[in-house]
């Protein structure tokens, strides 16, 4: 149900994120959830720099086969930069079913949150997700991502010290069920780590299965 993805990003890739962050205008978060309660962070304004971020960041997810395995990737929103000053936070929320995209709605089945700072550089910030009557708490190298439904209940801790600065996107799926992705991302890890184990006509059958569940789930 999570996956998280360690090295997305190289250290050049996170020197430039960061240098950009550095030198470009923040906002209040809420500027794109006037009514929202619980959020309390800050957004990258400057254009010029969130379309180089948001661009790099989309390639670094899109060309990395950890996460097209796992999201089934269909649509992306360009990730936004965010950051965390002490005192900062986002209380306990699900995120949006659709989102706007240009004159298209998204569909959010998967959220991504890409860390961009060592953990030791801040204290608190961590991403909190409930699941029933677990939780899990991720705070994540510098470079590594996590991928969660977005239909879970989940929070950003207070910052308490220093800054939290990540990536954020969304993630339309051509597998809508969390349940379905979830298990043909098995079946699909299963048959590549075991595949050459198989005789060559039990892998046949498997692959037959693999492809009957993805015509039977994928949406194009």
């Amino acid at each position: 149900m999570f996956k998280q993805i360690h090295g997305l990003l190289n250290p050049a890739q996170i020197a430039e994120l960061r240098q950009i962050a550095e030198r470009s205008q923040f906002v209040d978060g809420r500027v794109s959830n006037p009514h929202s309660k619980v959020k309390n962070n800050l957004h990258l304004a400057d254009q010029q720099a969130y379309q180089r971020t948001a661009q790099l960041l989309a390639d670094a997810l899109l060309s990395n086969e950890d996460f097209f395995n796992f999201a089934f990737p269909a649509q992306l929103a360009p990730p936004l930069l965010t950051k965390y000053h002490p005192g900062m936070h986002y209380g306990l929320h699900p995120d949006a079913a659709f989102m706007p995209i240009g004159k298209a709605n998204l569909r959010a089945d998967l959220s991504c949150t890409i860390f961009l700072n060592e953990p030791e550089s801040y204290e608190g910030g961590a991403l909190r997700v409930t699941l029933g009557d677990s939780e899990y708490r991720f705070r994540l190298p510098a470079g590594a991502a996590i991928v969660y439904p977005s239909s879970t209940l989940h929070e950003v801790e207070p910052v308490t010290k220093g800054e939290r600065l990540v990536g954020l996107t969304f993630i339309e799926s051509r597998i809508r069920s969390t349940d379905d992705r979830w298990l043909l991302y098995e079946l699909n890890e299963v048959a590549a780590l075991e595949g050459l184990n198989m005789s060559a006509a039990s892998f046949t059958r498997l692959q037959a299965v693999q492809q009957a569940l993805l015509r039977r789930w994928a949406e194009k």
